[in-house]
């Protein structure tokens, strides 16, 4: 196919799309808005068209038939005045009584100058054509002197006035028609609006009852609306039975493991106990202490902090404390809170979330700074040090749950490696979510946010 002929093809698709996505961007994104404007939009082109077809074709066709009605009696007015002008002042009361009309003889004189159109420019036109087709005289109209028209016909001996309201010639009431449309319009807005707000709220409702539920917060739900919603509403509480049935029974079931791994290694403990001091019973000892402490990381891991509820929690204070600890260990740590300190969360499980990224920071670095900015929908928390840090390309394989970096920086080392996937998965049951970067100071930053 000729170049030039799939540059033709393309350039109105290019067109096209330019003007689509130009569109996009301005239209309404929410669901109210755009079915707001699914019901105006119609209503408003179909009274632009009803309107169009009501000045173009009704209202010309009566100022038509109007404008050739009062042609038809001034002229006539004007051949019976000229062919019986003894019966001149009969003519006279028989044009203000029957045909509505004030006729007035002025002496033999020039016309005026034609006058300006004026805002009524239709019925200049059409008042004119349609003098001009039945008269046959010279004449001059003004159709400027508020409700009145003034026409003047010149004959041999004199010049007619007449004057005559506007309404005789013109179709004057057609702003009742966009009266009734203007209010039906508003009336069935109001109903589509009312009728749409009924149909958004349960829809809202559900949002932000699965907003809620996935912060880890209780939610309560009645489907509500119509059919569809309430489908969708019992879809998502049968979801969330069967979420919270699910954790109910893992964590029954990690009870259980717990209780039966801590009496085996009570057991350990207490036959260590009984046997004779020396460096293979030391030994011993360690291994049932770091397996004591790995079962406990393992179990707290799989179990999470579901069972907690949430709080007003004062993040402020939580990083207070760890300042506080962090300064105990001869470490330098600074704190900068910014906004509003208490968000709802649930206060152990954030505590130790936090507790879990300064422990990585009091491992590396020499110095630690905590930050806080809530914004009011968000609370940013970054944790910074000036440690060895971690490579770029292996900050997302540090939360992979019992994943060992093999670098110096090993945030893990002679621990389970589950800090950080431990972190992540309490940061995000609140919505939020858990990042690592490089630090402005070298060493890693680590980023929570969570939802207010």
């Amino acid at each position: 196919m000729n170049v030039d002929v799939i540059h033709a093809i393309a350039a109105p698709r290019r067109v096209w799309r330019a003007f689509a996505g130009w569109l996009h961007d301005r239209m309404p994104k929410g669901l109210y808005a755009r079915a707001l404007l699914i019901v105006i939009l119609p209503i408003v082109l179909l009274q632009s068209a009803v309107a169009y077809v009501y000045m173009q074709r009704h209202w010309e066709a009566i100022t038509d038939r109007l404008s050739a009605a009062v042609a038809r009696d001034v002229a006539a007015v004007s051949d019976l005045y000229v062919r019986f002008p003894q019966d001149r002042e009969t003519l006279t009361l028989v044009a203000g009584v029957d045909l509505n009309m004030q006729l007035v003889a002025l002496p033999k004189g020039p016309l005026p100058e034609p006058m300006e159109r004026s805002f009524f420019s239709l019925l200049d036109h059409v008042l004119t054509r349609e003098l001009a087709q039945r008269v046959r005289r010279p004449f001059w109209i003004n159709t400027t002197k508020g409700n009145f028209v003034e026409i003047r016909i010149a004959l041999d001996d004199a010049t007619l006035q007449f004057v005559t309201t506007r309404t005789q010639a013109y179709a004057s009431n057609s702003h009742i028609f966009f009266i009734w449309t203007t209010v039906a319009s508003i009336v069935i807005i109001g109903v589509a609006t009312s009728f749409l707000r009924n149909q958004i709220r349960p829809i809202l409702r559900l949002a932000r009852a699965a907003e809620e539920f996935g912060k880890g917060r209780d939610v309560s739900l009645r489907p509500s609306g119509a059919t569809e919603v309430r489908r969708a509403g019992a879809a998502f509480l049968e979801m969330k039975q069967r979420v919270e049935r699910a954790i109910e029974q893992r964590t029954t079931m990690l009870t259980g493991v717990s209780h039966d791994l801590r009496t085996i290694i009570t057991r350990f403990k207490l036959s260590l106990a009984l046997l004779p001091q020396g460096a293979e019973t030391e030994e011993l000892r360690k291994d049932v202490h770091e397996m004591e402490r790995m079962v406990e990381a393992y179990l707290a891991f799989a179990r999470g902090d579901g069972g907690e509820a949430p709080a007003p929690t004062d993040i402020g204070a939580i990083l207070k404390d760890l300042q506080i600890d962090t300064a105990k260990l001869g470490i330098d740590a600074r704190l900068t809170m910014t906004g509003e300190p208490t968000i709802v969360t649930r206060p152990a499980a954030v505590k130790r979330l936090l507790a879990n990224l300064v422990g990585n920071a009091q491992r590396y670095g020499k110095r630690i700074d905590l930050s806080a900015e809530n914004d009011g929908k968000i609370m940013t928390i970054h944790i910074d040090d000036d440690g060895p840090g971690i490579p770029v390309e292996r900050l997302e394989d540090a939360f992979r749950p019992f994943y060992r970096l093999d670098e110096s920086r090993n945030q893990d080392h002679g621990n389970s490696g589950l800090g950080l996937a431990i972190a992540r998965d309490i940061a995000r049951a609140h919505g939020g979510d858990l990042t690592l970067e490089r630090s402005t100071r070298g060493g890693l930053r680590a980023t929570v946010t969570l939802p207010v």
